[in-house]
């Protein structure tokens, strides 16, 4: 296929208000961002007839600062105009009774074969927009609910009408990552209402493909009617909306629900939850992975060239691993792991041992994820660390609003202290995608303790077992799919989450750190590596966005199929 393709043949148009596209665009928050790039990045490795739509944000989600051990926040600015081409012309949406004009910003992302998925960062600063408009662009989730609202509004409408000044003709597929996108099907019906004098539907229905991941109804985006015809004005009927989206408040979800005609979760467990959350609506699973090439370390990399030539093209060949040589494989991990620890020296001028097992746990600083538990019994911990050495390492942003997750930061830095040299721990400040890659590849151990059910997927374990390193988890998100115990690693609990509660979790974990891990990783070198070889084998091979991004490409688009009529939920 050739490389690149012009913008009528592409079929398929991907929405996400966040996007991870490099360490240097701050164009992300966390893992629904760093999905969706690693998503883009395999559908461009297989040629798939793509575009995306995302928002700049000019300052960024944010930088972070620990001062003291509490999180400070920071602008991370940046100027796509000195490294980015614009794309395409000026398109407006009418916001709040005015016209607010949009530009566009191609990111190329290019895949293995050269073949590009165009990125569009949507920009509203221009300066013939009011001043408050110029800047509706510039936060990730920041501002209060009228600017998420017109930031909506940007990414759906604004998207929908940037890939029609574009020439995007052919696109038969458009696909929210979360319901932030959601008023894009909604421009879709207004636009067809308006050529055809009615409004039909089941036409965008055919059109339209929804992936939530949130299994908390407070997570869903929410606006108040009186606040939503304020911005939207009367572009649809309120009848209309009364049916898609509520009566009462705009539900982001309801409305990308019922105007899609492919729904699904992103794991198996959270399938269950998402029925049981919207009854009535049927609701697919396909479960989330990481991009193989971008997740995995150079001295694996290298491994895994050596020994699986053709992994980075089709992941599943890492079903291979179990024939890893054993001497090899663990030479690359304490390089991966020699790296860590130098970064770590680098950043906090503390200096670890590359003899002592190093559990890493990275990921969004906020309550449901528990990243105290490993720390809830100091006393109890001690004892283990007396007995076996060992030592972690935190990182991950709260959001600015979110107290509690800042409140955790504070308790794991506190705790550092108080432990000091006894049982080192550190949390690393300015969590990015580089020290991500460091954290996942250079841990012995990947712990992850989310309240069940919480927990949609999670792709930080998928990382680490890219780099054989297995992971002491909770029975939530992915895990429930991935975990064998013993054997691709350890759970926390069990599968039923009536009995997850913090003291039997944590009793739980320090009896697996204890009885299983610590004695596994210093008597029993050989069983260790077994265990690295099996979580690449089994899971790596798996959890990958290759495997994902052909199931959407077969399940979810058929972009080579006959569309069919999908019946509409009465809600």
């Amino acid at each position: 296929m050739q490389p690149s393709l012009g913008w009528p043949a592409r079929r398929l148009a991907y929405f996400t208000m966040e996007v991870a596209l490099s360490n240097e665009l701050p164009t992300y928050s966390g893992g629904l961002g760093v999905l969706a790039g690693d998503t883009l990045r395999s559908l461009a490795d297989l040629e798939a007839p793509a575009v995306a739509v995302s928002l700049v944000h000019r300052k960024g989600y944010f930088r972070q600062e620990l001062r003291e051990g509490r999180q400070i926040e920071h602008d991370a600015p940046w100027q796509p105009e000195r490294v980015l081409e614009r794309a395409g012309p000026v398109v407006d949406v009418e916001v709040e009774g005015r016209r607010v004009r949009i530009v566009a910003w191609r990111y190329p992302l290019v895949g293995a074969t050269g073949f590009e998925v165009p990125v569009l960062l949507l920009d509203t600063d221009l300066p013939e927009n009011r001043e408050d408009h110029r800047h509706v662009t510039d936060h990730l989730y920041g501002g209060d609910a009228r600017y998420r609202l017109i930031q909506e509004v940007v990414l759906g409408a604004g998207g929908i009408r940037m890939l029609r000044a574009l020439g995007c003709s052919g696109l038969t597929t458009y696909h929210l990552n979360e319901g932030h996108a959601s008023l894009a099907p909604l421009e879709l019906l207004h636009d067809q209402a308006r050529r055809t004098g009615s409004w039909d539907f089941q036409a965008v229905r055919r059109k339209t493909v929804f992936t939530t991941h949130t299994p908390v109804e407070a997570g869903h985006d929410q606006f108040e009617r009186e606040l939503v015809r304020h911005v939207l004005g009367e572009r649809v009927p309120g009848e209309v909306l009364d049916r898609l989206a509520g009566r009462d408040r705009l539900n982001m979800t309801r409305l990308a629900l019922n105007l899609s005609r492919y729904v699904n979760g992103v794991a198996h467990r959270h399938r269950e939850v998402s029925n049981q959350m919207f009854p009535g609506y049927e609701i697919h699973q396909i479960t989330n992975g990481v991009h193989s090439q971008t997740w995995t370390s150079a001295p694996f990399q290298e491994l895994f060239d050596r020994w699986i030539p053709g992994w980075r093209e089709d992941p599943f060949m890492l079903r291979n691993a179990t024939a890893l040589p054993a001497p090899e494989l663990w030479e690359s991990h304490l390089r991966a792991k020699r790296e860590l620890l130098a970064l770590v020296k680098s950043r906090s001028g503390r200096e670890l041992g590359d003899d002592v097992l190093t559990i890493g746990f990275a990921r969004r600083a906020t309550a449901y994820k528990r990243s105290h538990l490993v720390l809830s019994d100091l006393p109890r911990l001690r004892e283990i660390a007396g007995r076996r050495r060992l030592q972690v390492l935190f990182a991950g942003k709260a959001h600015p609003r979110d107290e509690a997750g800042k409140s955790d930061i504070a308790a794991i830095t506190s705790a550092a202290r108080e432990l000091g040299d006894e049982l080192p721990i550190v949390y690393l400040e300015a969590y990015d995608l580089e020290l991500a890659l460091r954290m996942v590849s250079g841990a012995d151990l990947w712990l992850n303790t989310p309240q069940p059910p919480l927990e949609a997927s999670g792709t930080s374990g998928m990382k680490a077992a890219h780099n054989g390193v297995p992971s002491l988890s909770v029975l939530d998100g992915w895990w429930r799919e991935g975990h064998v115990e013993g054997v691709t690693g350890w759970s926390i609990g069990t599968s039923d989450e009536s009995g997850h509660g913090e003291v039997a979790d944590a009793r739980d974990l320090y009896d697996k750190l204890d009885g299983c891990v610590l004695p596994l990783f210093y008597d029993q070198r050989d069983a260790w590596i077994r265990v690295m070889q099996q979580s690449i084998a089994l899971n790596a091979s798996f959890f990958n966005t290759h495997r994902m991004a052909s199931q959407y490409l077969r399940h979810a688009y058929a972009l080579e199929e006959e569309r069919v009529e999908v019946p509409m939920p009465g809600r």
